[in-house]
């Protein structure tokens, strides 16, 4: 992904002591998270941390904890539409259906789409509450209907 940190276009997928390591770490970091976090390196270095980062690491540790794989994508990053489309879990070609009939805003580098990150978050939310919207009015349909749900 372009504007990431070297190999970001992988995710990270932790092992089984990988989560053990990230449970122990996020629950003593939610501990801590009123207070200054510092780390200390193998070589004896302390560092203070922004206080800002403390929720981001305990979110992160928490989701390599349950297992889940994890990518860190800063919100300006611009992605390519096989990144963007993984992202929303779609097929790519999809993806530049979404894009073309404007439903994503994207630009073009050359012949390239370029998707801003920013841009498919917005997406993703507005689908997600459309989403929840028609799942609501089925539910209160169904209750209409006497459907017992």
């Amino acid at each position: 992904m372009t504007d990431l940190l070297d190999h970001a276009d992988t995710s990270v997928v932790p092992n089984a002591q990988d989560s053990e390591l990230a449970a122990t770490a996020s629950r003593a970091l939610a501990r801590a998270k009123k207070d200054a976090v510092h780390v200390r390196l193998d070589d004896g270095t302390d560092l203070p941390l922004p206080k800002a980062v403390t929720p981001l690491l305990i979110h992160l540790l928490t989701e390599m904890a349950n297992g889940n794989a994890v990518t860190l994508i800063p919100v300006h990053a611009e992605l390519t539409t096989q990144e963007a489309a993984n992202l929303l879990n779609v097929s790519r070609p999809h993806l530049v259906r979404l894009l073309e009939e404007k439903k994503i805003p994207f630009h073009k580098a050359g012949t390239h789409r370029r998707v801003k990150f920013v841009d498919l978050e917005a997406y993703r939310a507005r689908f997600e509450q459309e989403r929840r919207a028609a799942l609501s009015e089925l539910a209160a349909q169904a209750q209409e209907l006497g459907m017992g749900y």
